[in-house]
């Protein structure tokens, strides 16, 4: 990327941004392949429910532990090369999941991938930071937002095919090697350093980011949101196995439709405060109608107890997963809102810790709802209630967004590479 060639920047950028996509893509396609082929690896190794949430329990932790590192390992080291080796490890990660033969093979095959991914979301959240304006960053995020979505509509749809034809391991081999086709595209791609004026601030201190209360309002809105995010994403095949019988090879069609609704949620959650903020809108105005819209948009989750066709059950949640995605992606746009691009890794890093160490406690009781035949209720009326409460938590601790000067966010450029 050249400092003075305006074109070329903007071109560059998106380029970035399209690689960002694809990472993020794999990674869920990665790591939702385990939900998909849940029934056929139960009936082939005897697994109970407990057995499968504690495979989804190590990853989350595993994640959770890493995020106070890769939000770091970001900042310091770069997209560049940080990137590729989060996304070379988790690839590699994601095909040793084809070797394994039990419980404990798969638990560290989950370790592993969850590690690394955690990579994913401060290396998204830190390219829109660097490269994009205020006003553009929204859309950059909402773009970016989509690719698990897409990701989770692929799975869903290639891999229990795929699983049928060549057998679950070839499922796991191919997804992990994409990644590692996807790293090689990466280092091909040549991007010079961008020139920056000034001298470069010294970064700030955990110890200072933990003191502020934007970061206590962002971690509270990831835990609340998060836990309902990776709930759907680990048990959503099985409540369409249950509720309606689906057998493997069809219940991947309503779980992709899910799915793109999610996607259309998080480029409507991009879309939404720019365009806001272009009517002249403050960021602070903008940001919040619209979380509060998403907020109430997913209240009606738990009605999908009452339908009887999972058609209509997978549009009730995929307004739900819509409205998360519109959430989230606003979510990130609050992160760079409020926090300079050469600490943004960090600060999103923090919260995904606590997003998803709170989220094992929903997966862990999702297994424990199922095995007392309390079935999804309670677990869906916490989805439904968890935006209203995250937003009021923003409310209180952050009362009036004050994005922060655009002069301190190009400090961090620099470390982009």
């Amino acid at each position: 990327m050249t400092g003075n060639g305006g074109a070329g920047k903007g071109a560059t950028r998106w380029v970035i941004v399209a690689m960002v996509f694809f990472a993020i893509m794999l990674n869920y396609v990665d790591r939702q392949i385990l939900a998909l082929l849940k029934p056929t690896l139960e009936a082939e190794y005897h697994w109970s429910d407990q057995d499968y949430a504690n495979m989804v329990s190590a990853f989350q932790f595993s994640a959770a532990l890493a995020f106070l590192g890769t939000g770091w390992f970001i900042d310091r080291v770069g997209l560049r090369l940080g990137f590729a080796i989060g996304v070379a490890v988790w690839s590699l990660a994601g095909m040793a999941h084809a070797i394994a033969t039990g419980v404990v093979g798969f638990v560290a095959a989950r370790v592993v991938l969850g590690a690394a991914e955690s990579i994913g979301t401060p290396a998204a959240v830190k390219s829109a930071s660097t490269y994009f304006t205020q006003q553009e960053r929204s859309i950059a995020l909402g773009v970016g937002n989509t690719a698990p979505n897409i990701g989770a509509i692929v799975t869903p749809l290639a891999i229990p095919a795929l699983a049928v034809a060549f057998g679950w391991r070839a499922a796991f081999l191919v997804a992990g090697g994409l990644g590692l086709v996807w790293v090689a595209m990466w280092f091909a791609i040549r991007v010079k350093p961008v020139a920056v004026t000034g001298e470069q601030p010294a970064p700030i201190a955990w110890t200072t980011l933990l003191r502020d209360r934007k970061t206590l309002a962002l971690a509270l809105a990831k835990v609340l949101s998060d836990q309902v995010w990776f709930f759907m994403l680990s048990w959503l095949p099985d409540l369409f196995h249950r509720l309606f019988g689906l057998p493997q090879g069809t219940v991947g069609l309503p779980v992709a439709l899910v799915y793109v609704f999610a996607a259309l949620g998080a480029l409507t959650g991009g879309w939404l405060p720019t365009r806001l903020m272009a009517m002249g809108w403050s960021v602070n105005r903008a940001r919040k109608t619209t979380l509060l819209l998403y907020a109430v948009l997913i209240l009606p989750v738990s009605l999908v107890l009452l339908v009887s066709s999972p058609w209509s059950a997978a549009l009730l949640l995929g307004l739900g997963l819509f409205a998360h995605q519109g959430f989230s992606t606003n979510l990130f746009g609050f992160a760079t809102d409020v926090f300079p691009a050469r600490v943004v890794g960090s600060a999103v890093g923090m919260a995904a810790f606590c997003g998803n160490m709170w989220s094992i406690l929903l997966i862990q009781l999702a297994a424990y709802s199922l095995s007392q035949g309390w079935g999804y209720g309670p677990l869906l009326a916490i989805c439904s209630g968890s935006y209203l409460l995250a937003l009021l938590c923003i409310q209180l601790l952050v009362p009036v967004i004050v994005p922060v000067d655009e002069d301190e966010r190009g400090a961090g450029l620099a470390m982009a590479h």
